[in-house]
C-alpha cells in the first residue's frame, strides 16, 4: 500500500484461484487506511494480484490483467510490470494466473520481515511482518478450511483437493485466515483496515471492506459477512446476473 509522511502502511494478503470453476478470491489487511481500494484485484477465470509494499503501484493490475488475458502465466505477467517500473524496489507484488500458479516480487527496499508462501491455487505474501511464518500460517489455515488433504498441501506433497461446495463458505474462510494470521504475528503495527473480494461464474461478486477500525478488525469484517448472509440481502444477491 502507499505511504504518507510518517506513516508506514505494510500489508499481508492471500489469493486463491480454482482453475476448473474460475472462482477467484483475495484477502488483504494493513495498518493503513482503505486497503481494499488499492491492494487486491481479482478477475474470475483469469487470476488475481496484490500490489503492496513500501509503496504500491496502482497501475500494476492493469498490466497484469492484460498479460494474463493474452495467455501469459503469472511469472511473465509479473516480470513485465516490474521491468517497466523504476520504483520496483519499493514494491511487493503477488500474482496468480488462471491455472493457479503464483509468482511474487519482493523489492529490496521493503521492510522486514518480508515473505511469501506459494502453493498451487493458494498463495500469501506480506511485509513488515512480526514473523515471516505468518504467510505459511495463512496458506495452511486456508487449506485446513477448504481441502480434503491439508497436511499434504502444507508439506508441498500435492496440490489442494478442494471439498465440494467449499466456495460457498469462502467469506468465512477468509476471515478465519485473517484471524489466524493476526494471532501468529501479522503486521508489526497491528491492522486498521481489511478487505476481501470473491468472483465466480455462479454468483454475484462479494466485495467487503473495513476502511478503518481502531477496535476488533476481524469482528468488524465478520459483522459485514453476517449482514451479507442475512435473508434479505442474500435474496438480493441471488437476483443479480452472473454474466
Amino acid at each position: 500500500m502507499a505511504t504518507w509522511p510518517g506513516i508506514d502502511a505494510m500489508t499481508l494478503s492471500l489469493v486463491h484461484v480454482h482453475p476448473s470453476s474460475g472462482t477467484v478470491a483475495a484477502l488483504t489487511a494493513t495498518g493503513g487506511v482503505a486497503v481494499g481500494g488499492y491492494v487486491h484485484h481479482v478477475w474470475r477465470g483469469l487470476g488475481a494480484c496484490v500490489t503492496q509494499g513500501l509503496a504500491t503501484n496502482p497501475w500494476y493490475p492493469e498490466g497484469i490483467q492484460r498479460a494474463l488475458a493474452d495467455g501469459h502465466g503469472a511469472g511473465e505477467a509479473l516480470s513485465g510490470v516490474v521491468r517497466e517500473d523504476d520504483g520496483a524496489s519499493r514494491r511487493q507484488c503477488l500474482v496468480m494466473d488462471g491455472q493457479g500458479q503464483a509468482a511474487a516480487h519482493h523489492g529490496m527496499d521493503n521492510v522486514a520481515a518480508v515473505a511469501a508462501c506459494l502453493r498451487p491455487t493458494v498463495a500469501a505474501a506480506g511485509n513488515m511482518l512480526a514473523d515471516a511464518a505468518v504467510v505459511d500460517v495463512m496458506v495452511d489455515a486456508f487449506a485446513m478450511q477448504t481441502c480434503h488433504n491439508p497436511e499434504a498441501v502444507r508439506l508441498g506433497a500435492s496440490p489442494p483437493d478442494y471439498r465440494e461446495n467449499y466456495a460457498s463458505n469462502l467469506p468465512e474462510v477468509l476471515i478465519h485466515v485473517l484471524d489466524m494470521a493476526l494471532e501468529a504475528g501479522g503486521d508489526k503495527r497491528g491492522v486498521r483496515s481489511c478487505a476481501l473480494r470473491i468472483e465466480s461464474f455462479s454468483a454475484a461478486p462479494i466485495d467487503l471492506r473495513v476502511d478503518w477500525c481502531e477496535g476488533d478488525l476481524v469482528a468488524e469484517l465478520r459483522g459485514l459477512v453476517r449482514r451479507v448472509r442475512a435473508p434479505e440481502f442474500s435474496t438480493f444477491l441471488a437476483s443479480l446476473p452472473t454474466r
